[in-house]
């Protein structure tokens, strides 16, 4: 990815998303050319230069110190993610690190701990949220329609986000499909901003935009969020309706890997259908 292109775009969609009244300017009876703030209010109102924020906007100030970047950030209302993000792009290239290598496969203590598992359903995904492994009933709840081996291959193996915009049965489990999508282009851009020279990253982020048209529309906001939990509301094909509770736990010296588990509350119809999954997953099993 290109980070002073990906910079500007930043800046420029958040001063467009401000409106001078809403940071005290009063608002002037002659139209206005652009929307939102002007490069020069937004200098003003954060006390930099309006030519160190036009380098800036424009990729040629990369390296600006910190006090410059937070005052920017306050100015246009940043979320903490947000502001991260702008760190994240801002950073001068000789301070980025390597790389990391590509991981292919899930250690042999996590995916021992996912068979342990056998009531909850859990997977380990990378940074680019391919599945790198998951248990039975992980499969089963998110994807019965593929093969419980289909992380091993990396050349086919799964990938969430992938699947939430291109894999219908996938796109068909949550109850608010626009607001998971929304989650899962700003989770993206997150780790896009941490990892511009990821060339994997980058080549799932131009599939998704030639083959996706909501995706892109999505991308081009330049949404930033991370989620570590939360609630997803699906409706399984075999079971129906349920509300779980998941959380995602980054798994150390692993290069971004991370463990996502399923629960439910106890006692509601969602523990009972998610008991009923788990059953009809563990007789598919002995079956085989």
């Amino acid at each position: 990815m290109d980070a002073p292109s990906e910079l500007g775009d930043f800046l420029k969609s958040r001063r467009a998303a401000l409106r001078p009244e809403d940071v005290g300017i009063a608002p002037q009876p002659s139209r206005r050319r652009v929307p939102g703030l002007r490069r020069e209010e937004l200098a003003m109102l954060a006390g930099v230069s309006i030519t160190h924020y036009t380098r800036l906007e424009q990729g040629r100030a990369l390296g600006a110190s910190g006090s410059v970047l937070n005052a920017i950030a306050r100015t246009l209302r940043l979320t903490a993610d947000e502001t991260a993000h702008l760190k994240n792009l801002a950073r001068p290239t000789s301070a980025r690190r390597p790389a990391a290598p590509r991981v292919s496969h899930a250690g042999h203590s996590a995916r021992q701990l996912l068979a342990a598992m056998t009531d909850v359903p859990a997977l380990v995904l990378d940074r680019r949220n391919d599945v790198l492994a998951w248990n039975r009933l992980g499969n089963a709840l998110l994807a019965g329609h593929l093969a419980p081996d289909s992380p091993d291959t990396p050349a086919t193996r799964p990938n969430l986000t992938r699947m939430l915009f291109l894999d219908e049965r996938y796109r068909g489990l949550f109850t608010d499909w626009h607001e998971e999508a929304q989650l899962g282009v700003a989770s993206l851009r997150m780790v896009a901003g941490r990892h511009p020279d990821d060339r994997a990253l980058a080549e799932l982020i131009g599939q998704l935009s030639m083959n996706c048209r909501e995706f892109a529309a999505l991308w081009a906001r330049h949404p930033v969020r991370t989620c570590a939990s939360g609630v997803k509301h699906v409706r399984h094909p075999l079971v129906g309706a349920m509300d779980l509770s998941f959380e995602n736990l980054v798994i150390p010296g692993s290069s971004g890997q991370r463990l996502i588990a399923y629960t439910a509350e106890p006692g509601t119809p969602s523990e009972a259908a998610l008991r009923l999954l788990a059953s009809a997953t563990a007789a598919n099993t002995v079956r085989t």
